[in-house]
């Protein structure tokens, strides 16, 4: 049993160390929008362990911002909401978790396309709601064309997000279309 947790967090470890090699590919569009390709390694591992290892993968890849230098900070607030918080709620999307490896075993495909994708959109969800939140109370300042700060964090975090979840779709259902025991850990 004991070994077995140990092997399920030193997975997430190096899950979460794939995401930050992946986060150093540019996909920003101006200092506002990005396509976050961690997002991908993240989702996948909450997808195949569940929600607390996948909230616990999250937080790392939130703190390995810290050791790369990759933190952009006013506050402590900030930093505390955008790199632990927002980066850990990446693991929202193992709260599905159960319901796509049950329907993995029973073969019921469309199922578990279908859960796939609300587990993505709800990761994706859970970690830009606080960058939302961030950049409404700690960006507005920085807002472009005039908008209001909770306008232009929703329009570019909401953006971002979309785009990241799309990614992050569309890579999670070719893995599962061409190999669906990726997602079935071994016991």
């Amino acid at each position: 049993m004991q070994n077995r947790k140990l092997r399920i967090y030193l997975e997430g470890t190096l899950f979460a160390a794939i995401a930050m090699v992946l986060s150093f590919i540019p996909t920003g569009i101006g200092s506002s929008f990005s396509v976050s390709l961690g997002m991908i390694p993240l989702t996948f591992y909450a997808i195949r362990r569940g929600l607390v290892p996948g909230l616990y993968a999250g937080f790392l890849w939130g703190l390995l911002h810290f050791v790369t230098g990759s933190v952009y900070m006013l506050n402590i607030y900030q930093v505390m909401i955008e790199y632990t918080l927002a980066y850990a709620f990446v693991g929202l999307a193992g709260f599905y978790s159960s319901e796509i490896l049950k329907n993995i075993s029973l073969n019921n495909h469309k199922t578990v396309q279908f859960y796939i994708l609300v587990a993505v959109f709800f990761g994706a969800l859970g970690r830009y709601f606080w960058h939302f939140v961030a950049g409404w109370i700690f960006w507005g300042d920085y807002a472009l064309w005039g908008m209001s700060a909770v306008l232009f964090s929703l329009v570019m975090n909401g953006l971002s997000m979309l785009v990241t979840a799309f990614v992050t779709m569309v890579v999670m259902l070719i893995l599962y279309r061409n190999s669906p025991v990726l997602f079935h850990p071994k016991k």
